[in-house]
């Protein structure tokens, strides 16, 4: 019998740790993975920009001492960082009821961290959290 050999190209999928991967959650701290920051240039800080139009969320790295910049504090053991962003969801009037991810986050051009809000999803980790399956209504 002869042989049908088809070869499978590495580069179709990429892996959670390869990816880009933030999330969004309620208390409005925006996260990201190591690989993100870094594809980011890791700077010191970024700019929160929204676009009301697209509903769209971006995050501009800038420099820590500049006007308007918000800290990229650590987050988690991993290498990750938290952008502190309540005054965004406050000023955009965006509401989180838990936790968001960005399947299609993406940097543009110009070196902006793009988040789209109309095709963000419930992260399924945040889904599956213990708190989050309890039945009942949520303690605020």
């Amino acid at each position: 019998m002869k042989a049908n050999w088809r070869e499978i190209p590495r580069d179709d999928i990429k892996g959670q740790c390869s990816a880009i991967y933030v999330t969004l959650n309620r208390k409005g701290n925006i996260v990201m993975s190591r690989v993100t920051y870094e594809r980011l240039g890791k700077p010191k800080a970024f700019h929160l920009l929204f676009d009301a139009a697209n509903n769209r969320i971006g995050l501009k790295p800038t420099a820590l001492g500049l006007r308007n910049a918000y800290p990229a504090s650590p987050s988690g053991s991993r290498g990750g960082k938290m952008v502190r962003a309540y005054r965004l969801l406050q000023e955009a009037g965006i509401v989180v009821p838990q936790t968001l991810q960005f399947p299609d986050a993406d940097i543009d051009t110009h070196g902006i961290l793009v988040l789209d809000l109309r095709t963000a999803m419930v992260s399924p980790r945040a889904a599956n959290h213990p708190r989050n399956r309890a039945a009942g209504p949520r303690r605020e």
